[in-house]
């Protein structure tokens, strides 16, 4: 039974479990994109001044969550379909990190870096629950269309701090007031104030994760952490497969002196301990996304050269590389038609595996306070919080931890399934 479980199986059971559990999210995130579609008719320029890298984040992110049902119908279709290959555990676990990334704002409601009454939030173990009190909106003179997306707006895209939140551990309301505790101090507020919904004047907020020690939701944290590791990753190994493929070929395909220069500068980047190369790298241009991937795509071709020379050098002494040569292909239309389809197996391997090594990279960085953690939630950042607090908050470290250690398994699991695919003679235990 296990063995007739394909991959689109598990993508479209991961895309139920999302919408059983997240269906109010999900209806609050199309109810803002169709109000955001009747700005755009009913009054453009608002609609440009509202727009935003969080709106098109959220907005475009929900468009695609809810299509996935169709692109599977469509791609089913397909008989080569990598979506009909058998399903293994790597396979599973690359789904989930997936989703993680490009859906995280429909798995959470909450902002990464929101923070609200410390008092309250600081260190809560997993599974914690605090008493959430919304206090109403102030008036807004702008007209009935803007007002009505402003306010959806700020519902579903959470903000890193709201003023209009109160977090306590227990709550009443008394003679027209709600009051409540924070670390045994006794406050209230004015129910005229407080949301009312289905006549309660506070809800109970569950930390699955628990907090860390600013009160952020480590679990929403894990979440876009995802997201940054991901971003990271693939925008180094394009980098990487740009500059190896485009190398590698050039020294093998030239030889002489091109082949000489090449080779000793790939042996000097060898050489040189990279993680220096990466500090001054980023002490020098600031420690933005941009940096952070240059640097890690740049610093890691060499072995990709290595591979695509070796190969190369060998391709070009055949046959239909010299027929194709006296044909008077371009050394790019050589490359791209005879020499990347032979090697295509070799170098997605390399990729691979070059992607599980980025995203220990980064994490490492941002341990080390150089990578992105100050700016963006990262597993590494946690993993460097955690250790502050390990003795009294064992969650802040333990699970970026695990997350980061099955990722990297995940991805070396993968590197070995393709290898096996393309050479069944190869096994691994």
């Amino acid at each position: 039974m296990i063995s007739k479980i394909k991959i689109w199986h598990w993508v479209l059971f991961l895309w139920l479990i999302i919408i059983a559990f997240r269906f109010e999210r999900v209806y609050d995130l199309l109810s803002l994109l169709v109000s955001y579609i009747m700005l755009l008719f009913y009054d453009f320029d608002s609609a440009i001044n509202q727009f935003s890298f969080s709106l098109v984040d959220h907005i475009l992110g929900t468009l695609i969550f809810i299509l996935i049902p169709f692109f599977l119908i469509l791609l089913k279709e397909n008989k080569n379909t990598l979506l009909k290959k058998d399903i293994f555990l790597s396979s599973v676990l690359l789904i989930i990190l997936i989703y993680g990334f490009m859906f995280s704002p429909i798995i959470t409601d909450r902002n990464p870096d929101f923070y609200k009454d410390i008092s309250v939030t600081k260190l809560l173990p997993p599974f914690s629950n605090v008493k959430e009190i919304r206090l109403k909106e102030g008036s807004n003179d702008e007209s009935d269309d803007i007002n009505k997306f402003t306010e959806l707006k700020n519902k579903v895209i959470k903000q890193s701090f709201d003023n209009l939140t109160i977090y306590c551990d227990s709550a009443y309301v008394s003679d027209n007031e709600v009051v409540y505790y924070q670390k045994g101090i006794l406050k209230s507020v004015s129910a005229e104030l407080v949301e009312n919904q289905n006549e309660e004047y506070f809800t109970s907020k569950l930390f699955i994760f628990g907090t860390d020690e600013f009160g952020r939701d480590v679990f929403t944290r894990l979440v876009y952490g995802t997201r940054l590791s991901l971003s990271i990753g693939f925008g180094a190994v394009i980098i990487s497969f740009i500059l190896g493929v485009l190398l590698g070929f050039l020294a093998g395909y030239k030889s002489g002196w091109q082949d000489l220069i090449l080779n000793r500068m790939t042996d000097l980047f060898l050489a040189f301990p990279v993680i220096f190369l990466i500090i001054f790298v980023l002490a020098l241009f600031g420690n933005n996304m941009i940096s952070v991937i240059v640097v890690l795509g740049f610093s890691g071709w060499m072995s990709l050269f290595k591979l695509v020379k070796s190969e190369v050098s060998l391709i070009k002494k055949k046959d239909f590389f010299i027929s194709s040569t006296m044909l008077g292909l371009s050394s790019f239309a050589l490359m791209k038609k005879e020499v990347l389809p032979l090697i295509l197996a070799s170098v997605l391997v390399n990729i691979v595996f070059q992607f599980g090594n980025v995203i220990l990279a980064e994490s490492a960085l941002s341990y080390l306070g150089l990578g992105l953690g100050n700016e963006y939630p990262s597993w590494g950042s946690m993993i460097q919080s955690g250790h502050e607090y390990i003795s009294q908050s064992w969650w802040m470290i333990i699970l970026p931890g695990l997350l980061l250690i099955i990722t990297l398994l995940t991805i070396n699991d993968l590197g070995k399934k393709i290898k096996e695919y393309y050479n069944p003679r190869i096994k691994y235990d």
